[in-house]
Order: structure tokens, then sequence, then C-alpha cells
């Protein structure tokens, strides 16, 4: 993407827009072009300002784009946000589909140093997981977890540490509620997840959310990755918490110390994320993420773009790369049932962006999702997932999931995401484990005022230091590393045991 400057102060995206972003906070009568004009009051950078008269009624366009609609009469040289924005609904159909050309694979020698698993999966980290079926044995598996972390055997064995991966939920849910298949689905992805080495799954004995039904439904009753017990059975917690410890360490002696050996980028599944989003984050970090996710599907690798909420108004790009209509409907299916979710609970799509998104210069979700959409590159749409459904078809995929950075996140992973990249424009200070999780600013100012929870500033395209692609092949080569093991920002402070975040949709009862 090339930046159009009409002045070092603002930036037009597109030919054809008729707002642009201010590159720093402007001053009132700061020149917006070289036409003289002049911006007519404060405007905070990121956020938009009128290139021409814009009348009532007309539509505003930034990425050469149609964002909303003119409330009012805005000035050339105004400021443009939802003081005078209205959201413009969009349809979608599949009228006139043609499917598009996959993206062809490079023959490429890159690759990557992981961990080679008996499944064929090959992981970036060693990590030992401890799962809870349900709440009551949530704080067993954390217990069990922290004793084994001050494990000196762990470490020398060559595990990253033990994960406890616990959550809220679990029980009082109907059985065949869609609710329940997520939980089902994501535990499940994350036993079989290619960066554990093995794991224990714990239940509590009486729950909805039966471990023995979930492995055998699962497929993994056969996998020797897989160990569980209920503490019922056990005989409490105490015991419960001994039974681990003395199971994981057996089972860690047993696989022995694992070495990373080299492996194609086609074992590579990166997560595609954002949260905090800001006016530069469709300009810089996501446009340049895209960049290195076209490089990753290019060399054979896969990656996962999610949240529904925040596609939705830039469905149509996505559309557009389908493979086939069967790709194609799936999207459209899953915009359909989150128009039927939102309205069902007395909400709308458009109650996204957040607070902090509008702080940040983002009007409406029109707006947000054209900017989200960006960190899916260019590359065929080969396959659209539901929640936290495992990855079938490598390439560029999506998967339907909530705007909630946690939840959304949470499903990549159990989709088999092995690595995580994450942009933000507020500062995000998530981490992910199992999978490691990059932070990408999309601007220098927070970069700087929290250098130590990010990876990369992406704020040096907008100041014109490089280029979206220049700093996409920054991120691909920082992906490589740190699936080959260099830390991320997070995993260096120790972070990210506690964003495991299953999707609760239904009635607990």
């Amino acid at each position: 993407m090339e930046l159009i400057h009409h002045s070092p102060a603002v930036i037009r995206l597109h030919a054809n827009d008729n707002v642009g972003v201010a590159a720093r906070a402007l001053a009132e009568s700061t020149p917006i072009d070289d036409g003289g004009h002049l911006a007519r009051q404060n405007v905070d950078a990121g956020h938009k300002v009128a290139l021409t008269d814009i009348a009532s009624g007309e539509n505003i366009v930034k990425y050469g784009q149609v964002i909303g609609r003119a409330s009012r009469d805005i000035a050339l040289g105004e400021h443009v946000h939802t003081h005078n924005v209205v959201m413009l609904e969009r349809e979608t159909s599949l009228e006139g589909f043609r499917p598009a050309s996959p993206t062809p694979v490079t023959v490429s020698d890159r690759t990557f140093n992981g961990y080679h698993r008996a499944d064929g999966q090959v992981g970036t980290r060693n990590y030992i997981g401890i799962l809870s079926t349900v709440n009551c044995s949530a704080t067993v598996a954390k217990m069990a977890a922290e004793a084994l972390n001050t494990s000196e055997e762990i470490r020398q064995l060559g595990y990253d540490g033990v994960v406890p991966v616990t959550h809220g939920s679990g029980c009082a849910m109907n059985t065949e509620s869609e609710g329940f298949a997520f939980l089902e689905r994501v535990i499940a992805g994350y036993a079989r997840h290619p960066n554990f080495a093995f794991v224990l799954i714990i239940g509590l004995g009486c729950e909805t959310n039966q471990v023995k039904q979930l492995v055998e439904k699962s497929g993994l009753s056969d996998s020797s990755r897989i160990f569980y017990f209920n503490i019922q059975q056990v005989g409490g917690t105490r015991a419960s918490i001994g039974l681990a410890r003395d199971k994981i360490l057996e089972m860690a002696r047993s696989f022995g110390a694992a070495e990373r050996k080299p492996a194609p980028l086609s074992h590579l599944s990166v997560a595609l994320q954002c949260g905090g989003s800001d006016g530069y984050s469709g300009i810089t970090a996501n446009p340049a993420l895209g960049h290195a996710a076209d490089l990753i599907v290019g060399h054979g690798g896969s990656a996962i773009l999610s949240e529904t909420p925040e596609i939705y108004g830039a469905e149509h790009l996505l559309l557009d790369r389908a493979i086939d209509e069967r790709v194609a409907t799936k999207l459209l299916e899953r915009i359909a049932w989150w128009k039927h979710y939102t309205e069902i609970n007395g909400a709308e799509l458009n109650n996204n962006p957040s607070p902090g998104n509008k702080a940040g210069g983002l009007t409406t979700i029109l707006e947000k999702s054209l900017g989200a959409v960006a960190k899916g590159g260019a590359s065929s749409l080969n396959d659209v997932l539901e929640y936290a459904e495992p990855r079938r078809v490598a390439g560029f995929n999506f998967m339907d999931s909530p705007g909630y950075d946690p939840v959304s996140v949470t499903g990549q992973i159990a989709s088999g995401a092995n690595v995580v990249c994450f942009t933000t424009g507020r500062g995000s200070v998530s981490g992910f484990k199992p999978s490691p999780c990059l932070k990408l600013a999309t601007n220098t100012h927070m970069y700087e005022l929290m250098q130590e929870d990010m990876d990369i500033n992406c704020g040096v395209i907008v100041e014109g230091h490089a280029s979206v692609e220049e700093v996409g092949v920054e991120i691909f080569e920082r992906i490589i590393a740190v699936a080959s093991g260099e830390l991320s920002a997070s995993e260096s402070l120790g972070y990210g045991s506690n964003e495991f975040v299953p999707w609760m949709v239904g009635a607990v009862t």
C-alpha cells in the first residue's frame, strides 16, 4: 500500500478518499494540503479530517471504500468522526460471484527449528499442558502446574514449563448447544496442539463436560500424549495434585528430552489478531502483518484471520478472494448468524468500535473492518472455519469468532495456530500460552511508551522511514525466529497463562 501524503501532516490513503488521516496531532489552522487549506479545529493523531466539502448524506470514503455517511454538512478541513458521521448498512450477496485462483506456493528451502511430534505436527514450543474440563477442577490444575514449574527436572528434560489451561465453565450447560460444542472443540484442540508435548486433563467427576466422553468423542482416547482423571475418583484435591505431579513427571521422563530440528514453513500456522485498534491500524501494522501473512502462505504455511464482527462491512473483500462458492457461502452464513445473534440479544454489529477504538480515531465498524481485514493480506481465501474447528486446508483461512481478543485467540490456537501475531494501537499486554505472541505496535508514541511489551514498531511506516512491505518482511523474519525459540516480549515477561477464554454461547442453567 502506498501512502499518498497531502502534506507531512495528513495522509490520504486512496485517490478517491474524501478524508485523510492526521499523521500527528493537528492544531487548529494547521495546513492540511498543498492548496493552503487549514484544519478548522484541533484534530487528534490518527483521526480523520475532511479533504473536500462533504454534503449531508454524502458517503465518507477512506481506503477507497465507504465507511459511513455524513450526518450533516462537513466543511473542508473539519474533523470527521462520530459527531458528524453515521453508520451505513451493507448487504452482501453471492450475485456475480467468481472464484479466485488459489495462491501458488513457492518451493522453498526456508525452515524454522521446531519440535517434531509423532502425529506429524511441529510445535514452536515444548510445553506440558494441564487442562481442566470444568471450573471445579481449575484450582487443582493451577496448583499442580505451580508445583511442577518449581521443579528443576522439568526444565532439565527440555520442557518450557507446565501451562494450566483453566476456565470458568463446563457445567450447567445444554449438551446439545453451540456453546457446549465450542467448549469441547476448544479443549480438544488444545489437547492435540503441537506446542504441548503431552497433556493431562482433569475433571471433577459430576460435571456436564465429562472428561472420558470428551476424550473419546474427540478421537483422543488412543493418544499416548493424553492422560486424564476425575478428582472425585482419586479422593480429593490434595490426592489429585499429587497424582498430577507424579503422572506428569513420569510422562516427562518417558518422553525424554526433546530437541528442535529444522522443519519447512508449511508447519507454521499463524493467528492474525488485533486489539486496541486505532486510526493507524489499517495503515501500518495491519497491512504489514498482511504482507507477512502472504509470505507465510507463499512458503506453504497457513494464516488464520478471525473476529467476524470486525470484518462486517468488509466481507466483500474476502468474498472476492474465496476459491469456490462453498467457501464464499460459509462466510456469508457466519455473517447472517451474527446478525441474528446480535438481534436476539438486543444488540447490533455496529456497537463496535469500542470507546478505546473511537478515542484512537475509528468511527464506524465499516472503517474498523476495512483496516482489520488488511491483516489477511491478499492471498486466496481457502476455507472458512467455525469457532475452534481444526484447520484442514493450508493457506489463508478465516475462523468465525467474536471480536473479543482472548476468546478469538483461544479459538485460533484450538484450530492449530502455533504462533500469534497481535497488532495494537492502544497497547495490548496479553500472552497466549502455549503459542508465542508477537505484539506489533501501530504507532511510535505507544511503542515508546510500552516498549517492553511490544515486539515491532510499525509506526515507522506512517513516519516515512519504511514501507509496508519492508516492515512485513521484518515481521515474517521475526515470526520464523520466534517459532525457532526466540522469546517474544510477552514471553520474556512470563505472561500468557491467563488468556484461555472459550466462547460462551447459550443459557447457563
